[in-house]
């Protein structure tokens, strides 16, 4: 039995009302909205960080998805795909020059230019763990013409299309060079892509809204459709995403037909509205989700790798899938960093993970590691359905270890601004959080963020700094041979587990729900997008 805290009442009361308010929004703005096509979704979170350069939140993703567009993509065969660009490779595999399509435009009606796309890889290549190694790579990035990119290469690098075709976090976005040249750890000022949607700043409340309209001007490709590539053909005058935190009020707003779409359905009610003659249930990411805790390498106790391994040998993967899911049909405890099902797949080092069998061992271990009972802060964000289960039960397997944990409640976007914080506790910072990620954004050691060791030279929140793991991504990086990255994988998660980089706590399925008045929902790695959908009234 999982101890629950004093906060979860006060956080559904919360989320009650804040649904409530966010009902009545959505339903006065339909009625302000007569006579468009709009669709009305229920995402996974709120959206408050709306630069999608500056957080690897997927609700930032998804924004991003609206408003810009990518050079390239990738289709469901897995394949790297024109977008804004097409491409030819030099004979020599060091030169890479990018042609743009022909009736770009941004929002504000200007043409898209080689040297926007320049600094918007440029910024990406800055933030990005898969866009900073293609730049360790790389010899220099120019704008040839005002269509024509050039990239030069220090020697050949085979992950080059496929990182700038990445679907999902950190997506290399074009953007305005004005806006991408903002100076490094601010957000960019305005909103303006050349995607298929425009952002409505007017209509924007962080927490309540966010509203998009139809692109008119944007000229989508030809091909059909397929995960992030082909032709992103917007069908409807209006998407309107509604913050809902408490998942019982938006199940009874899409049963009703308040919404037309929710992102995240809740487990336990699968059953019920599978029945519903005008609900539509699916599973759009079809590879899942790697759940996962990140622990803080700057502040103690976490900063020590003995106290590390004491949580770690903690940790469980089933207590954790059977609280967040419940339901074998849509998790599987899977020790593989680099995702079950994938070539890369592997238990080296995870034994205790998938096992649960590690609590006398993590006793054992934290008796002798010097901790001192500083309290472990860790960020417990009670309104998104795939992150309230985690913090809990962490919490109280490592306060059976021994250790002093402070559980503090807060929301996913709280966590998205604070866990970049680098201050100590006492000022704000923290020392441990969840998160998901996608299967495409862990599949292996170069797009993986969470096992890299760049430390704060550029690393991802928890600041891991290994020389030893960065050598090996750049040997993976380098290497063509199935067998050899394999070799170089499986070196890289035996790391990952013995220096505590980061803990995978499973993989699971998230299944959507809509109304059978939409059509056209399309499947893939970073979904959900709102292209293609057609709405029957």
């Amino acid at each position: 039995m999982f101890h629950i805290p004093r906060w979860k009442g006060l956080t559904l009361a919360t989320s009650l009302a804040v649904s409530m308010l966010s009902l009545s929004t959505a339903l006065s703005t339909q009625a302000m909205a007569a006579g468009k096509k709009t669709i009305t979704a229920v995402m996974h979170s709120d959206l408050r960080v709306i630069d999608p350069g500056f957080t690897t939140a997927y609700i930032t993703r998804d924004h991003g998805y609206m408003v810009y567009d990518t050079l390239l993509a990738t289709d469901s065969s897995f394949k790297v795909q024109p977008q804004m660009a097409d491409w030819k490779v030099s004979d020599d595999k060091l030169t890479y020059t990018f042609t743009l399509r022909d009736g770009l435009k941004w929002h504000d009606g200007t043409p898209v230019t080689a040297e926007d796309c320049v600094a918007s890889l440029k910024r990406w290549g800055r933030n990005d763990g898969m866009g900073q190694k293609l730049m360790d790579f790389t010899a220099s990035l120019e704008a040839q013409d005002a269509k024509t990119i050039v990239l030069k290469l220090k020697e050949p690098y085979g992950l080059v299309l496929e990182s700038i075709a990445k679907p999902s976090s950190l997506v290399p976005f074009m953007m305005p060079k004005r806006l991408a040249e903002t100076p490094q750890g601010q957000q960019i000022p305005e909103q303006i892509g050349s995607g298929p949607f425009k952002f409505v700043k007017s209509e924007f409340q962080p927490g309540v809204k966010a509203v998009y309209e139809k692109n008119t001007d944007y000229v989508p490709r030809k091909e059909p459709a397929s995960w992030t590539s082909g032709g992103k053909v917007v069908k409807v005058d209006r998407v309107e995403w509604i913050t809902m935190p408490d998942a019982q009020t938006a199940v009874n707003a899409l049963q009703s037909g308040d919404i037309d779409f929710m992102e995240n359905l809740p487990y336990d009610m699968l059953s019920v509205l599978e029945s519903s003659p005008e609900l539509k249930i699916d599973v759009l990411n079809k590879f899942g989700y790697q759940t996962l805790g990140r622990m803080n390498f700057l502040n103690p106790p976490f900063d020590n790798v003995k106290v590390r391994r004491a949580a770690f040998l903690a940790l469980n993967q089933k207590d954790v899938l059977d609280a967040l899911v419940g339901n074998p049909k849509y998790q599987k405890v899977c020790g593989a960093v680099f995702v079950c099902g994938t070539p890369l797949e592997t238990d080296v080092g995870a034994q205790t993970l998938i096992k649960g069998n590690g609590m006398a061992e993590a006793k054992k271990a934290l008796a002798e590691s010097g901790y001192d009972g500083t309290p472990i802060a860790i960020m417990a964000p009670g309104d998104v359905t795939t992150l309230k289960a985690q913090p809990v039960v962490s919490a109280q397997l490592l306060r059976e270890a021994g250790f002093k944990v402070d559980l503090q409640a807060t929301d996913w976007q709280t966590v998205v601004t604070r866990r970049a914080s680098q201050k100590p506790v006492k000022e704000g910072g923290w020392n441990m959080f969840f998160t998901n990620w996608v299967g495409a954004d862990v599949a292996n050691p170069v797009v993986n963020v969470s096992v890299g060791g760049r430390g704060t030279k550029g690393g991802w929140f928890g600041w891991a700094e290994d020389a030893e793991i960065e050598k090996l991504r750049d040997a993976y990086a380098r290497s063509a041979s199935p067998e050899e990255q394999k070799k170089i994988a499986t070196e890289i998660q035996k790391l990952n587990y013995e220096k505590v980089i980061y803990i995978p706590l499973g993989q699971y399925l998230l299944p959507s729900g809509w109304r059978k008045s939409l059509t056209g929902v399309l499947d893939g790695p970073a979904t959900p997008v709102f292209w293609n959908i057609d709405k029957s009234e």
